[in-house]
C-alpha cells in the first residue's frame, strides 16, 4: 500500500447502497478522502466496490458484523480513523397504536442500538489519536414529530439526545461531534419505507385506514412529494464542512423545512406547533 493511500484522512460510512451515502461516499473519495464505503447486502458492496470504492459489509443489527468490518478497516490505516459518518437509518411508518414491540425494536437496532455500537468502537481509536470527527445523518424529525412516523420520530430523537451528550462528554479530546438534519431529500426512503409499512402495519383493521390510504399515495407517488425536495449533494455539503472545518457546526440544517420547523420549534407554544405540523402532515398525506 503506497505512502499517499495510508496519509489520506480515512472515513467510515454507513449505509452507502444508494442515496446520501453513495453520494457522500463517491464524493469524499472525490476530495482525496480515504473513504470505507459499507452496505448491509453483499451485492450493493460487490456495487460500491465496481465504482472504486473501498467496500465492506457493515450490517448494523449484528454486533459481529460491526466488530469484523472495524477490525479490518484499522488494520488497513494502521489503526487511525479521521471522520465517521453514520448515515444508515431507515423509516417504519405507522400510527403508534398499530406498532408492535418487534417493530419498535428493529427500528431503534438500526437507527439507534447500531449505530452507539459502531460509535463506541470507534471513539477509543479517535481518543488515542487526539482528533476525529463523529457525524450522525439526523432528520428534521428529530427536530419536531409528525404523525405516522412515531417510530422514526423516536429514534431520531433519539439520536438526537445521545449526540448532545456525547457532544458534551467528548469536549476537550479533539474530537468533534455534529449533527445533519437533512429534511426532504430526494432517495429510495420512501419506497424502503412503503415495503415495511405492507410488512408491519395492518391498514385494513386499524382506526387510521383512511390516512393510511392517503399516506400510501405520499409513499407511492413518483418524484419529490415534499415542497423544496433537494439531491443528496446538499447533504454532502454538510458533511464536507463537518469534516474540514476546524471549527465544525453542532447542527447543519439542510433544506427549507427543516430551517422552518427549527425555528418554529423555538417560537412557537406547543399547542400551534402541534396545528403546523398537523396541517402540513394532513397535505401531505391527502388521497389524490
Amino acid at each position: 500500500m503506497s505512502n499517499d493511500v495510508q496519509q489520506k484522512k480515512a472515513v467510515l460510512i454507513t449505509g452507502c447502497s444508494s442515496g446520501i451515502g453513495l453520494c457522500a461516499a463517491q464524493q469524499l473519495q472525490q476530495c482525496g478522502y480515504r473513504v470505507f464505503a459499507t452496505a448491509r447486502k453483499s451485492e450493493d458492496v460487490e456495487k460500491l466496490a465496481a465504482l472504486g470504492l473501498e467496500s465492506l459489509s457493515l450490517d448494523l443489527d449484528d454486533s459481529a458484523s460491526i466488530n469484523t468490518a472495524v477490525d479490518e478497516i484499522l488494520t488497513r490505516t494502521d489503526g487511525q480513523l479521521f471522520g465517521l459518518f453514520n448515515n444508515a437509518a431507515f423509516g417504519q411508518p405507522g400510527a403508534v397504536e398499530d406498532l408492535r414491540r418487534d417493530v419498535m425494536r428493529r427500528q431503534f437496532e438500526t437507527n439507534v442500538f447500531g449505530t452507539l455500537e459502531l460509535t463506541n468502537r470507534i471513539i477509543p481509536v479517535m481518543r488515542r489519536q487526539g482528533f476525529g470527527r463523529i457525524v450522525q445523518n439526523s432528520s428534521v424529525l428529530g427536530l419536531v414529530a409528525m404523525p405516522y412516523r412515531g417510530a422514526y420520530n423516536a429514534s431520531k430523537f433519539a439520536l438526537e439526545g445521545l449526540t448532545d451528550t456525547l457532544r458534551l462528554e467528548l469536549m476537550g479530546t479533539g474530537i468533534h461531534v455534529s449533527l445533519i438534519e437533512p429534511g426532504p431529500i430526494q432517495s429510495r426512503f420512501r419506497a424502503n419505507a412503503f415495503a415495511l409499512y405492507q410488512q408491519n402495519i395492518d391498514r385494513d383493521h386499524s382506526v387510521h385506514r383512511e390516512r393510511y390510504l392517503g399516506m400510501e399515495n405520499r409513499l407511492t407517488k413518483p418524484g419529490p412529494t415534499a415542497p423544496f425536495t433537494l439531491q443528496p449533494e446538499a447533504v454532502v455539503a454538510k458533511l464536507r464542512h463537518a469534516l474540514a472545518s476546524p471549527r465544525p457546526r453542532v447542527r447543519y440544517y439542510v433544506t427549507v423545512p427543516t430551517r422552518f420547523f427549527a425555528i418554529l420549534r423555538m417560537l412557537l407554544p406547543y399547542c400551534a406547533l402541534d396545528w403546523v405540523l398537523s396541517r402540513a402532515a394532513g397535505h401531505e398525506n391527502r388521497r389524490p
